[in-house]
């Protein structure tokens, strides 16, 4: 079977012989990989005029929405990806990792775009900068999406999440897409590509898909375009110095593999919770994917006294892990992706025992259930020590990307810090420790040249994701050796498709643009009370002033009466004197109160509730006598989706500021209210 490529919104087979790609367990023809024919200029072309200007039309809620029904369609086709996913070399829990962990990443994606990204075209980035001495000048960032495509080169260890994990912020984004996936496995790409273009569910040109070598690619991209890369260093180096990204600045994210470690806390002994928690997972990360994951253990830092009792609880583990065929229930770890990984990978086996001994594997592989190990990919688990971590060299500068780890040991914690230090920077570092105390001084000490740190006990394990499991919500990525860039990491990432732009103007200029008031800016009012206006009808920037209210003594002892706050500030006169206050004051959430008490209009209206407060400062205390006022303007407003049964409403964030009889501001905040859409109300 020959795969296609997508390119232009048409499937195309590549020309020439192409590239067979064999299974992983049986040796045998899976399919033919060519992209000879394939027009790449074309491909940017479309992507920036078609894809782009479609996907920029659309807001972030509206492109979360879009995410949130193809990660819904591809959930219900996913048993078909599991079924060829094998083919690769991944047992049941593998493929969960690559499909369900991509189409996860979806889900996170849909929900932080309507959570946390305005429903707006643009971003706001950072509170307002004041720039002139009397405020009449003022400057904003803002970020809004390249008008170029984000092409993405994917690694062979995981085609569906490393496809999905880039497409989500990309597409969040308002940037179109060009995958490439490693020619290796991209036949289970290519399977789940078909069901995104048949979903029906992205703008033209939103997507397009490269199966087989990227050709000119590279040399049509330029500044509006972003590269994001995985795979090894060598590769990415070579990509991000060609002429094309260098001269025409184009962002490059790189995400090489690394020399990840584990470290033992030196409080765990033999037979704790924490012993347990930590062989298991250097087993689990030495043999998940075949130990072809970019965050694996590599490194496994123990203290001095502890390496004789880590090695044998891990040669004990390592004997009951079942090789073979990927397809059978009781088979718990596959052969490598193919055969080119296998000699590459004794290859750097045989680097790293000039400097460490094998005391598990290392041979034959051994074993193998249900295939012949000589027509598939399969390697022996194996287990090094070396005892003379830090002028042993080869276990922290050479990576077998496969089952294969080293066991060090540590004198102390520094000790162990510096050892993690010598992989010259790693997308995950682990430390197994119940001692908070030994965490900080860990965390802290490796935090520097590590994109990811996993801590865990006794308390967290259950619930703990691992060492080797990049989330959608954090950082993905590692400095030095692991590349230098950053994936994912919740808005993060749709952020690195984007263009911060800084805005310099008057407030009321910034404001217009922005659509969310900001201090300085016109503030028009209207004899109508704003809470009888209807969404639609509220302007940005409209102000209510109300009338005013004294303070009185009486006040602040009702207050505590059905508060229960007779905090002493409030309630006893002399120490309230000797207090930075000098004299009894008000209660802050009083203040809050009576200032709602001035704002609200009691009658049944567009206003439906009050959904919430934020930024609540108490700026100047409130003296019995003080008389109070407030502002009330309309900061900003987002309009949410109207459920089958609900009410159409938005959300509308008010600016509400109380100030004294001296025109002191005494408390500032925000309040967010729920108000019927009337145009569809009606």
């Amino acid at each position: 079977m020959k795969l296609n490529s997508y390119a232009c919104g048409v499937w195309v087979e590549g020309s020439g012989q192409g590239t067979t790609l064999l299974h992983a367990v049986t040796g045998e023809p899976v399919a033919i990989a060519s992209s000879e024919g394939l027009d790449f200029k074309a491909m940017t072309v479309y992507a920036r005029r078609t894809g782009g200007p479609a996907l920029r039309a659309l807001t972030f809620h509206a492109r979360a929405r879009m995410l949130k029904a193809l990660a819904q369609y591809l959930s219900e086709r996913k048993e078909s990806y599991y079924a060829l996913s094998s083919a690769t070399g991944a047992t049941r829990t593998d493929s969960w990792i690559d499909i369900d962990g991509g189409i996860g990443t979806l889900f996170v994606y849909a929900s932080k775009g309507r959570r946390e990204l305005p429903n707006e075209k643009f971003y706001i980035d950072g509170p307002v900068e004041g720039i002139s001495k009397g405020g009449t000048f003022v400057g904003r960032h803002i970020a809004t999406s390249r008008e170029g495509v984000g092409v993405h080169i994917n690694a062979f260890n995981f085609p569906v999440w490393g496809m999905l994990e880039k497409v989500a912020p990309t597409l969040l984004a308002g940037v179109p897409a060009i995958v490439k996936p490693a020619t290796l496995t991209s036949f289970l790409t290519e399977r789940v590509f078909r069901d995104i273009v048949a979903s029906g569910i992205l703008p033209e040109g939103a997507v397009q898909l490269i199966c087989g070598s990227a050709g000119d690619l590279l040399e049509h991209l330029d500044g509006q375009d972003a590269v994001a890369f995985t795979g090894s260093a060598s590769t990415g180096r070579a990509l991000m110095a060609h002429p094309a990204i260098v001269s025409n600045a184009v962002r490059f994210n790189m995400e090489a593999d690394s020399l990840n470690c584990s470290v033992l806390g030196p409080d765990v002994t033999p037979g704790s919770k924490e012993f347990d928690i930590f062989t298991k997972e250097v087993v689990r990360e030495m043999t998940s994917k075949a130990g072809q994951k970019c965050t694996a253990i590599r490194r496994t830092i123990v203290p001095i006294g502890m390496m004789e009792y880590v090695v044998d609880a891990l040669t004990k583990r390592l004997r009951d892990v079942t090789v073979g065929d990927p397809a059978l229930d009781n088979v718990k770890m596959g052969p490598l992706a193919g055969r080119t990984q296998v000699r590459e990978v004794r290859a750097s086996l045989d680097a790293i025992r000039a400097g460490a001994e094998i005391v598990f594997g290392g041979g034959d592989v051994g074993e193998v259930v249900g295939a012949d190990p000589s027509k598939g990919a399969f390697f022996p688990i194996t287990l090094l020590a070396c005892n003379a971590p830090f002028s042993s060299l080869a276990p922290h500068t050479v990576e077998a990307f496969g089952p294969v780890n080293t066991v060090m040991p540590y004198d102390r914690v520094t000790d162990a810090v510096e050892l993690a230090k010598l992989g010259h920077g790693s997308l995950c570092a682990s430390l197994v420790t119940a001692d908070d105390g030994v965490a900080r001084e860990f965390v802290l000490g490796v935090a520097p040249y590590h994109g990811r740190v996993y801590v865990v006990d006794r308390h967290s394990a259950k619930e703990s994701t691992g060492h080797g499991s990049p989330l959608p919500h954090l950082v993905h990525g590692g400095p030095g050796r692991a590349g230098g860039g950053e994936e994912m990491g919740g808005i993060r990432g749709v952020l690195h498709y984007m263009q911060r732009t800084a805005i310099q103007a008057s407030p009321t200029t910034v404001t217009r643009v922005t659509n969310e008031w900001i201090p300085g800016a016109a503030q028009p009012s209207d004899r109508v009370h704003p809470f009888r206006r209807f969404f639609e009808e509220l302007e940005i920037g409209e102000t209510l002033t109300t009338h005013r209210r004294t303070i009185t003594e009486a006040d602040i002892v009702n207050f505590a009466g059905i508060s229960g706050d007779h905090f002493y500030a409030h309630m006893d006169d002399v120490a309230a004197r000797e207090s930075i206050f000098e004299r009894r004051v008000a209660h802050g959430y009083f203040v809050i109160a009576a200032a709602a008490g001035l704002f609200v209009d009691p009658a049944p209206g567009p206003v439906l509730a009050n959904y919430g407060m934020e930024s609540l400062r108490f700026v100047k205390p409130v003296y019995p006598g003080d008389t109070i006022q407030v502002k009330l303007t309309c900061k900003s407003k987002t309009a949410r989706d109207t459920p089958a049964d609900g009410i159409p409403q938005g959300v509308v964030a008010w600016d509400v500021n109380v100030s004294n009889q001296n025109s002191e501001l005494v408390a500032t905040y925000t309040i967010l209210t729920l108000v019927r859409r009337g145009a569809e109300a009606s």
